[in-house]
């Protein structure tokens, strides 16, 4: 008998839990010669910005133990050129897109909001909230509950009211459920956790940082324990709130560790810089797990490892009501 893999972001149907991860596949492009897109739970897009980006200098990206750095900078061609040809070419081919937006501003947050409000296919939009507020001498707005709450606040209220919106998280926090919790008071449908965490390494050959921007992202296995604890700590104080895992996924048994610790939906970035096959790789290993372990549904393993052993399954109608 086959699982049931269908999950929800917000009140969105997934047909299963499985995407990429924002920046590891672009648009989708890439990836399109080598699967049909239809079949994943949602293409998340590179985050997009106002203007086009030229990105940082290179290297932008360096391998580490367990994982790699990455400096690229938000490349891309800017919200104009991804409405007239990226977010039409991945409707075309029937694949669910989730948005990634990008800003220096509060105003630059909303005047893509405004721009991605009206546009047809976009199944929800995830807020980064890792940029460096240009307003506030460069600090980052996921560092701070109160600047985080004012993008998405900001956001929810620009956005077509049926599109969900998400909060992307960073770790490197004092207190990562104060800032979830901002976010979803501010309006967050979703959260997504975890973005990379700051990183560097040096090269001791040349004596100089690996990355020519000095520090990068790590993402990877490496970081994978740190996602695991930033999602239990927030599903165990909102078990009603929606969770996008991220971080080090490399197989179906690291998908189904996010899944239990309250991830519904979970995202593969790096492992896609070696297998292009890694996102359905990882969700017929996770339907396998399940399967394995007599489930018959994806939704009764969310946030199963917070239960006491012998509980009955928390259904999706269960974790409405206790968000209340």
């Amino acid at each position: 008998m086959s699982v049931d893999m269908r999950t929800y972001l917000a009140h969105v149907e997934l047909a299963n839990p499985i995407t990429t991860a924002a920046g590891c596949a672009a648009s989708g492009a890439e990836l399109s010669q080598f699967f049909d897109l239809a079949r994943l739970g949602a293409v998340v897009t590179r985050s997009i910005t106002m203007a086009p980006r030229a990105g940082r200098p290179t290297p932008r990206m360096a391998e580490t133990p367990s994982g790699m750095l990455n400096a690229v900078g938000l490349q891309g061609p800017g919200v104009e050129v991804f409405l007239e040809r990226e977010l039409p070419w991945l409707v075309d081919r029937g694949a669910r897109a989730v948005v990634s937006v990008a800003g220096g501003s509060v105003a630059e947050y909303v005047a893509l909001a405004r721009r991605l409000s009206d546009a047809p296919g976009v199944a929800a939009v995830e807020v980064n909230l890792s940029c460096p507020n240009v307003e506030d001498l460069g600090r980052v707005f996921a560092r701070d509950p109160a600047a985080s709450a004012e993008v998405i606040s900001s956001v929810r209220a620009t956005m077509r009211y049926d599109v969900p919106v998400v909060a992307k998280l960073a770790p490197d926090v004092g207190d990562i459920v104060a800032v979830a919790r901002a976010c979803v008071d501010g309006g967050a449908d979703a959260l997504a956790m975890i973005n990379t965490p700051l990183g560097m390494s040096i090269d001791v050959d040349s004596m100089r940082p690996s990355l020519a921007a000095g520090t990068g992202g790590l993402s990877g296995p490496a970081i994978r324990p740190l996602a695991v604890r930033c999602l239990w700590q927030v599903h165990a104080a909102m078990p009603g709130v929606p969770i996008v895992g991220m971080g080090g996924v490399m197989t179906g048994r690291d998908a189904l560790e996010m899944i239990l610790a309250g991830a519904c939906v979970v995202s593969v970035g790096t492992a896609l810089f070696h297998d292009p096959y890694a996102c359905l790789r990882i969700l017929r290993e996770l339907e396998d797990l399940l399967k394995e372990r007599g489930f018959e549904r994806l939704a009764d393993a969310v946030g199963l490892a917070h239960r006491p052993p012998g509980a009955g399954p928390r259904h999706r109608i269960d974790l409405e009501e206790s968000s209340l």
